[in-house]
């Protein structure tokens, strides 16, 4: 039995050893590095358990994020050995001691979703990632003059009231919500089975803003696994303070927060968060420790 760890990451490969360095032997780990980094990942290299994917450029917001996502579902589906997976990103870092993540109740599945239009995510509910052309797949939006010329793009539809169209005839309802979710080997073979045999809603999304915060979501929740997803990720996330971003950059004055909340996973971590995911280390290496001294 192995559970498997899908990254999907751009920088920071030190920061990935480390989270790597938190599991045993039991865990599989499945990493797509954006084809745009230059950053050295060699610490990532010659794992045994360790699977390393160079195959897109992953701009934010583009389609490609949600490729590299559904490659590494591929792969890892295809060592028969893996029983569970979990998909984060490469900034985020493990909250819990490995038995909580061997003991969990593989029988569910955790997505977090609501169903489109959500009026937290903007005045239009979210459906102007879906029903407008965005250029994040041909541009990249942290170069100032591309990110305006998607932004003019964008406002030019609005102004001429152009709109694509929504029919996918299988999928009766829209969903969305995060994309990091913890899904068993039987739900996650179905959306890519899907995948396989329904290809026109991957390829509507193309042109979508953040379309992995959709595709995941939409599938599952029009199918029969809907019964066994409960609504939640598992991730520890602070959506609220802006402390750096949205999300917040953890840091140490979150650890009290993370401790109660039922989360395996939390983001996001960088620098500042240094001593926070010091704190969780020297946890994970006294885990370690019982572990062996238990064999």
């Amino acid at each position: 039995m192995k559970i498997a760890i899908l990254i999907t990451a751009y920088k920071d490969f030190g920061h990935i050893s480390d989270i790597i360095d938190c599991f045993d032997s039991r865990f599989n780990f499945y990493i797509h590095i954006d084809k745009k980094s230059k950053e050295n990942f060699s610490m990532l290299t010659n794992r045994p358990n360790v699977h390393l994917y160079r195959k897109y450029t992953v701009h934010w917001g583009s389609i490609n994020h949600l490729k590299a996502a559904l490659l590494l579902a591929t792969e890892a589906i295809e060592h028969e050995d893996n029983i569970y997976f979990h998909l984060i990103s490469g900034q985020d870092f493990p909250v819990r001691p490995v038995s909580d993540f061997i003991q969990l109740d593989f029988s569910h599945d955790y997505l977090s979703s609501f169903p489109l239009p959500y009026l937290p995510w903007s005045p239009e509910g979210g459906m102007e990632r879906y029903t407008y052309y965005h250029l994040y797949d041909l541009l990249d939006p942290k170069k100032p003059f591309q990110n305006m010329l998607i932004q003019f793009v964008y406002q030019l539809q609005r102004r001429l009231g152009v709109k694509r169209k929504l029919d996918i005839p299988e999928l009766a309802a829209l969903y969305g919500g995060g994309l990091y979710w913890s899904l068993s080997r039987l739900t996650l073979s179905y959306v890519l089975e899907y995948t396989r045999h329904h290809p026109a809603f991957l390829n509507r999304l193309r042109y979508t803003w953040c379309a992995e915060e959709i595709y995941f979501q939409t599938i599952l929740l029009n199918s029969h696994y809907a019964e066994s997803i409960k609504n939640t990720n598992l991730r520890y996330i602070d959506w609220k303070s802006g402390r750096g971003g949205y999300p917040a950059f953890l840091d140490e004055s979150d650890y009290d927060a993370i401790k109660q909340s039922k989360a395996l996973f939390a983001r996001k971590f960088d620098a500042r968060s240094q001593a926070l995911k010091q704190q969780f280390q020297r946890e994970h290496l006294l885990d370690k420790e019982k572990r062996l001294n238990n064999q």
